[in-house]
C-alpha cells in the first residue's frame, strides 16, 4: 500500500467511496475540481490501483482546513483513516501551517474519537451547519501556540 497526491484516475473510485460515505457526498466533477485547485492538496492510500482511502485539505495563508477523510467501507477500522490524517497533517506541518481546522458531526462518534487521538480540540460548535442541521464541532490541531507570533518557524 502506498500513499500518494491525488491524481485524476483516482476520481472515479473516490467518487464511490463518498457515496458510500456520506450523506452529501462530493461528486465526480467536484472532485476533478479540487485538481486544478492550487489551494487542494489530496492524498489518497492505494493498493494495485485501488483506492482504499483518501482525504484532502485546503492551504489557506496559515490555515490547513481538512475537507474530507473516507475509507472504503471494506477498509474501515485497519488504521487508513489514521495514516490519511497523519499524512495531511505531515503536510500542512511541511507547509508551515499554524495549524489544521475541521469541522465534523456531533453524533460522528468514529471520526471524533480520530481526530482526538491525534491532537485536535474542540473549539466551538456551528450550529445546523449540516444540511439535515445537525450541528458540527469545531476541531483544531495547532503546530505551534494560537498566540504566539512566530508561526511555523
Amino acid at each position: 500500500m502506498n500513499i500518494v497526491k491525488m491524481d485524476a484516475s483516482h476520481i472515479s473510485q473516490i467518487a464511490e467511496i463518498e457515496k458510500n460515505t456520506f450523506s452529501a457526498p462530493w461528486s465526480e466533477v467536484s472532485l476533478k475540481r479540487e485538481l486544478d485547485n492550487d489551494l487542494a492538496c489530496y492524498f489518497v492510500a492505494e493498493d494495485e490501483g485501488e483506492v482504499l482511502a483518501y482525504g484532502g485539505m485546503w492551504l489557506v495563508v496559515t490555515e490547513a482546513q481538512i475537507t474530507n477523510i473516507a475509507v472504503r467501507e471494506d477498509k474501515r477500522r485497519q488504521g487508513l483513516g489514521t495514516l490519511i490524517l497523519k499524512k495531511l497533517l505531515e503536510e500542512a506541518k511541511q507547509r508551515y501551517m499554524m495549524g489544521v481546522t475541521l469541522e465534523v458531526r456531533v453524533s460522528n462518534e468514529k471520526a471524533l474519537s480520530l481526530y482526538t487521538k491525534n491532537g485536535f480540540v474542540s473549539e466551538g460548535v456551528r450550529k445546523n451547519y449540516y444540511e439535515d442541521n445537525e450541528d458540527a464541532y469545531i476541531m483544531w490541531h495547532y503546530f505551534t501556540d494560537p498566540e504566539s507570533e512566530a508561526v511555523g518557524i
